[in-house]
């Protein structure tokens, strides 16, 4: 795990980052207090902070109420134990109502300082864990149908804003109440698990595949026009029909509906120009791909 070391006294900044190092840690270290906050803010920043009390550029405390007050959910927690030589409870008070997370005096002991860090990684660990469980579908690991629509509503503006194209796909399994019917729940599931590792195998690495519910999944194709994605959906829909699930014991097909978007619609209404190309396609006799040709006026 990754932990930044902000300390302006040289020689204390070498101690800790020695046994950081030897307790494992991946450190990044830093002098300025407005670096520090600098380096926690970024997207791939250290979950675990030791940070000096005083500092200049910013206190450990400011830094700790900026870092708190800028965050949303979808950010990595970060993990902060301040560093002082004011052991009076005032200051820890101050300190822990500004949004650190632990205190540690100094001088310190360097055993307990490692105790201290193991708490921050578990609680890091943990919060990793509730963020990711918050984000991806239980039973298949990809997005939720939550997160997969706020990614929809990010693409959307996006294309608006770069005048680039973006096609979304919504795909669901043909007559899935029968395989349930079949062989059980849990050989459902599986053809759900299979599912999604099948189409993440057949999109690109930069395109989203996400978990409606049941058996349906939305696919955004960004910078993708709506013929470019119906091919891809056209590969989709073939590599489910021509090769056998749960070990080569049900042939599955999907039924697909692809809409482009238009740049002045919500995706909203392009999310229900997809799902209605889905029902011509189930309409038509399924494992088929259908394509909202135009936005309606």
């Amino acid at each position: 795990m990754k932990i930044l070391i902000a300390e302006d006294d040289a020689s204390t900044r070498t101690m800790l980052e020695c046994l950081t190092k030897k307790w494992g840690y991946a450190v990044v270290s830093t002098s300025d207090g407005e670096e520090a906050l600098r380096l926690l803010e970024a997207a791939d920043g250290p979950n675990l902070a030791l940070m000096d009390w005083l500092m200049p550029g910013l206190e450990g405390p400011e830094i700790c109420r900026r870092l708190r007050s800028s965050r949303s959910e979808k950010d990595p927690y970060r993990y902060v134990i301040l560093l002082t030589v004011k052991g009076e409870q005032e200051h820890v008070v101050r300190g822990l109502e500004a949004g650190a997370d632990d205190y540690v005096v100094k001088p310190f002991d360097p055993q307990e300082l490692k105790v201290r860090l193991d708490v921050g990684r578990r609680i890091v660990e943990l919060q990793e864990m509730l963020r990711y469980n918050a984000r991806h579908d239980v039973l298949t690991g990809l997005l939720n149908r939550r997160a997969g629509l706020e990614r929809l509503e990010e693409e959307c503006a996006r294309s608006r804003r770069e005048k680039t194209p973006l096609s979304v796909a919504v795909l669901d399994l043909d007559r899935f109440k029968e395989i349930n019917d079949t062989y059980g729940h849990g050989g459902g599931d599986e053809v759900l698990r299979e599912t999604a590792q099948r189409l993440r195998g057949l999109v690109r690495s930069y395109d989203v595949t996400a978990r409606l519910g049941g058996e349906e999944f939305l696919l955004l194709f960004p910078g993708t026009s709506r013929e470019a994605a119906e091919e891809i959906c056209e590969r989709i829909r073939g590599q489910f029909e021509s090769e056998a699930f749960l070990s080569e014991k049900v042939f599955v097909t999907a039924s697909i509906g692809v809409a482009g978007f238009g740049g002045d619609e919500d995706e909203r209404a392009l999310l229900r120009r997809a799902d209605a190309a889905l029902y011509e396609a189930k309409n038509g006799g399924r494992n088929l791909v259908r394509s909202a040709r135009c936005r309606p006026e």
